[in-house]
């Protein structure tokens, strides 16, 4: 629209009291009349600028906006400082950071942890019966783990109702028949993996009945030594013992790498596992060893906790890191989400399936068969 339009008023015209719209430009021709130049407010001229800087913005057609002066001659004033932030809110963020850098939500960890402390401690001394169908569950579970996960990221077909039938067989041929027949119902085992599998077609065959057999070596072969323990006379104290020394094992291990680790163990296979982790967990595991023999197991000494608990701190060290390479190998962080802060079962009995048959023929070197 052209503003010399009828009805507008002229050119560089007040529009309002001052400091209100839009300033006038600066006339091109002569001076306002005494009217005008009353309700006129010169806008000054900022440091360093050329005269008759306002005659130029006319010339360009740009109007120069009313009000204070410009931004480099206004005083600043002071930001407000920012609000402090709420204490419980700042707690709450810094246990979070921490539950992030142990990799883990410790108090769903220790919830779960206590619970399944209490359920296997409890059922151990009730009934050793009782225990026996513990085992016989956490296997099962760990093989529907396995084989699940070996289906979804590699394609093996490990036929899980064989494997769960023999594991069953197998913890329950080792408590009652004890190593002799555990090794039949593990080879039986086997067995029904290669018959079971010819159900399918043959396109890979091979791949899936061995896997299926590393499936029943791994998961109801180890745990079949806790039944071994168990059956001894004192069997709920030597168990006991393996757990114990397991679990102090772990926690000397993740207690000491979180506070003091700095060099990595095995970077390639578990970049969170230290060095000093790893000392920790030895100094731990042979301080609880020498308490369990001395106070648990009937006939052991201290000298042989020592080297139990020694043995024990490497077996379920590279029992994790076994575990960790298999996950790795089929491109996951955990076997399940069964367990809150924990994982899946098998999460809990990578450190304790490697460590059954170690605590079980050092027991039995040191005070016997029972």
């Amino acid at each position: 629209m052209n503003d010399a339009s009828p009805g507008a008023p002229p050119r560089g015209a007040h529009w309002g009291p001052p400091g209100q719209g839009r300033a006038p430009a600066a006339p091109a021709g002569p001076a306002l009349d005494e009217h005008a130049a009353q309700h006129t407010r010169p806008v000054p001229t900022a440091p360093g600028a050329p005269a008759g800087g306002d005659q130029d913005d006319h010339d360009r057609g740009a109007a120069r906006p009313s009000g204070p002066p410009v931004r480099d001659e206004m005083p600043q004033e002071p930001m407000p400082p920012e609000p402090a932030e709420p204490q419980g809110r700042s707690q709450r963020k810094r246990q979070e950071r921490q539950r992030k850098q142990a990799g883990r939500d410790l108090r769903a960890a220790i919830g779960v942890g206590v619970g399944l402390g209490a359920v296997i401690v409890a059922s151990l001394f009730v009934q050793k019966a009782v225990f026996v169908g513990v085992i016989a569950i956490a296997v099962v579970v760990g093989l529907w783990e396995l084989t699940s996960r070996l289906r979804e990221c590699k394609g093996l077909r490990a036929p899980l109702v064989p494997l769960a039938a023999g594991g069953v067989a197998m913890v329950v041929a080792g408590y009652v028949r004890g190593a002799e027949g555990a090794w039949v119902a593990t080879a039986l085992t086997a067995l029904a993996v290669l018959v079971w599998r010819m159900a399918e077609p043959p396109e890979g065959y091979l791949k899936d009945v061995t896997a299926g057999v590393f499936a029943a070596l791994y998961v109801p072969f180890l745990a079949t030594f806790v039944a071994l323990m168990l059956a001894a006379d004192d069997g709920p104290q030597r168990v006991l013992t393996f757990l114990l020394l397991t679990v102090v094992s772990d926690t000397g291990a993740y207690a000491v790498g979180w506070r003091f680790g700095r060099h990595k163990l095995a970077p390639r296979i578990s970049p969170g596992k230290t060095r000093e982790g790893l000392f920790g967990a030895i100094a731990f595991a042979m301080a609880a060893g020498a308490l369990c023999m001395g106070f648990l197991v009937e006939g052991g000494a201290w000298w042989q906790g020592l080297l139990l608990g020694l043995a024990v701190a490497v077996s379920a060290t590279l029992g994790d890191l076994g575990e960790s390479m298999i996950k790795r190998d089929l491109g996951i962080k955990d076997m399940g989400t069964l367990l809150p802060g924990h994982g899946g079962i098998m999460d809990r009995l990578d450190s304790l399936l490697p460590t059954a048959p170690v605590v079980w023929l050092l027991l039995v070197v040191f005070v016997g068969a029972g």
